[in-house]
């Protein structure tokens, strides 16, 4: 199947930016984000320092690649088995009964105790990651293409932002309300 380039490149400049930000966070404070990893207690405690300082080089490294036609059709299936292994240690996570640890993923700044809603938003950036790997339909690009493509992004990025605030918040907000 062939779609739009303007989908395709939307779509990978959307995950690129996510997992941008996301090694960014993990980068600026790698003793926090090892102290997440170890709570998952998903990993031997000989691997989790390890694990810590490699995912945030390979979300970095995946974001730089989505963005270059090239490499794109190999990191795009790269960032859906990344942010499908997120869902899935957060799913076994819950599954245990463990829904009290921090999810790792707002940053070093807010805790975000992990909750089903979090599985899916990560479906729909697995999603969003398998439609940048789709090879796009064959034609030329102009001006107004490239706007298309940055507004699409900045758009889906902005109702990324929201609704990653009020997960990060209902907790607060539930209590707000008595509830």
């Amino acid at each position: 199947m062939q779609l739009d380039p303007i989908l395709v490149i939307a779509s990978a400049v959307t995950v690129a930016v996510i997992l941008a930000s996301a090694a960014t966070h993990k980068f600026r404070a790698p003793a926090r984000f090892a102290n997440q990893v170890e709570d998952y207690q998903l990993l031997p405690k000989a691997l989790v320092r390890l694990v810590a300082r490699l995912l945030p080089v390979l979300e970095a490294g995946t974001a730089l690649a989505l963005l270059a036609p090239f490499s794109r059709p190999y990191a795009a299936p790269l960032a859906a088995g990344l942010l499908a292994l997120y869902a899935a240690a957060i799913g076994l996570n819950l599954w245990r009964g463990r829904n009290d640890i921090d999810c790792g993923c707002a940053g070093p700044d807010q805790a975000q105790p992990i909750r089903p809603a979090l599985l899916l938003r990560n479906s729909l950036l697995v999603l969003l990651a398998l439609v940048a790997s789709l090879s796009p339909q064959a034609r030329e690009l102009g001006f107004f293409d490239g706007f298309v493509v940055l507004a699409a992004s900045a758009v889906t990025l902005l109702l990324y932002a929201a609704a990653d605030g009020l997960l990060a918040n209902s907790p607060r907000l539930l209590k707000l309300i008595g509830r």
